[in-house]
This record gives C-alpha cells, sequence and structure tokens, in this order.
C-alpha cells in the first residue's frame, strides 16, 4: 500500500466508520490498574493480564494505549484502527509515512504493512523520540510493543508474582 492509498484509507474510514478503540484507555479504574511507580532510574509499570497475555500501558503521540509486551514482535505494531485514530487527531500525518514492508505474523504468515514514525512513546517516566512501527492492515490486530522500543532500554525484567515491569 502506498502513502497516497494508506491516506485514502484513513479518509474513508474516517467518514463511513468509528473507531473502536480497541487499544487505548479512557476510564478513571482501568487508569489506575495501569498506574506506574518510578524510582530513581528505573521505570516500574503495573501490568495487565488479560486472556493470559500481559499489556504495558503506553502513550503514543500523547494517546494512551494498552500494548501487549512481545518480545518477540521486531517492531512496534498498531492495527489500522489505532492508525486511523492517531490521524485523526492529528498526530499521525502523511510525513509520518516511511513506507510499506512485509512482515512476518507468529503463524509464518507474510503480510504487507506500512511503516510509519511515532513521534513520541512514552512508557512510565521515559518518552523515546521517533520510533518505527508498522500498521497492519487489519482492523482488530493487537498493538504489539517490540523491539524498536525494548532495545532503547539497557535492561528489562518482569516481576510476575506482583505483576510489574521493569524497564532500567
Amino acid at each position: 500500500m502506498n502513502i497516497k492509498s494508506f491516506l485514502v484509507l484513513c479518509l474513508a474510514l474516517y467518514i463511513f466508520s468509528g473507531c473502536t478503540q480497541s487499544g487505548r484507555r479512557t476510564s478513571k479504574s482501568e487508569k489506575k490498574s495501569v498506574a506506574s511507580k518510578n524510582s530513581g532510574s528505573k521505570n516500574i509499570i503495573k501490568m495487565e493480564k488479560i486472556n493470559g497475555v500481559y499489556h504495558v500501558p503506553v502513550e503514543v503521540n500523547g494517546v494512551r494505549m494498552s500494548f501487549i509486551f512481545d518480545t518477540g514482535a521486531g517492531m512496534v505494531s498498531i492495527s489500522e484502527t489505532e492508525a486511523v485514530f492517531l490521524y485523526k487527531q492529528g498526530t499521525l500525518g502523511k510525513d509520518d509515512i516511511i513506507g510499506t514492508a512485509n512482515f512476518v505474523d507468529a503463524n509464518g504468515d507474510i503480510s504487507e504493512g506500512t511503516v510509519i514514525n511515532l513521534k513520541t512513546v512514552t512508557i512510565g517516566n521515559k518518552t523515546l523520540k521517533n520510533i518505527k512501527a508498522s500498521v497492519v492492515h487489519n482492523l482488530n490486530a493487537p498493538l504489539l510493543l517490540g523491539q524498536t522500543v525494548l532495545e532503547e532500554f539497557g535492561k528489562i525484567s518482569i516481576d510476575n508474582n506482583r505483576g510489574i515491569i521493569i524497564f532500567e
């Protein structure tokens, strides 16, 4: 999918459908459940286990979302739903579209996606700038926190007993 096609898709989805907000958090109770505690250089984040999968609160271009912590994902990955939402909010534009690439999913299937630049990705007390991410051309694809973010931290540890992840 080229840049023009992507923007046309964004506009069409904006006009003809609503955003499902699959990864966004809005309620006060959810905000409490994903609160972070920052101790010195450590960034301690409360994880949420949903159907056996750990989710981590992340802000992308100022929008709060819940990502699956996925060490096997090469890039941060978002669905078309989130891309369209960021576009409608004015936090993702034509200049953020890098191009297209082929991606291999966990089943070994190859599909084409759009590579974009996320201006900011914030986890707890650390904000990363200009992070490459893939947009999966599927409205219901999960949000994956992959290596383009994880490799920015020197050390990551998980405390399953306390339900936290520590980024250092």
